[in-house]
């Protein structure tokens, strides 16, 4: 019992590490209002295209973002339709929070 409890703990945290990337964050937030291809998504976060690419390929790999191949172009759009759920929801609660996450001393840049 006490490992399918951690079991389910660590897979947990596997997901939230897919959101505690400030530009893989910034990709899930980007794509959360429709497709976008790896050069729309660069240019919008001011990143290179390698750079997205790679965080593409970490997200897509988890499932949090999914791709669409049309002609020579990939979009990209947000894997489940409870990420970006979780992503407004996110903002609703540090619409309420802010300060103790801006004054917490454990959770540094």
């Amino acid at each position: 019992m006490l490992k399918m409890v951690n079991d389910k703990l660590e897979l947990k945290a596997k997901l939230f590490r897919g959101f505690g990337d400030v530009t893989r964050l910034a990709i899930l937030e980007s794509v959360s209002d429709g497709e976008k291809t790896v050069t729309e998504i660069a240019e919008k976060l001011k990143q290179s295209q390698p750079n997205v690419s790679n965080h593409l390929s970490c997200l897509l790999e988890c499932g949090l973002v999914k791709s669409r191949k049309d002609g020579k172009n990939r979009f990209y759009s947000i894997g489940d339709k409870r990420v970006a759920k979780l992503l407004k929801q996110s903002d609703d609660i540090l619409t309420d929070i802010a300060d103790g996450i801006y004054s917490c001393v454990n959770y540094k840049k």
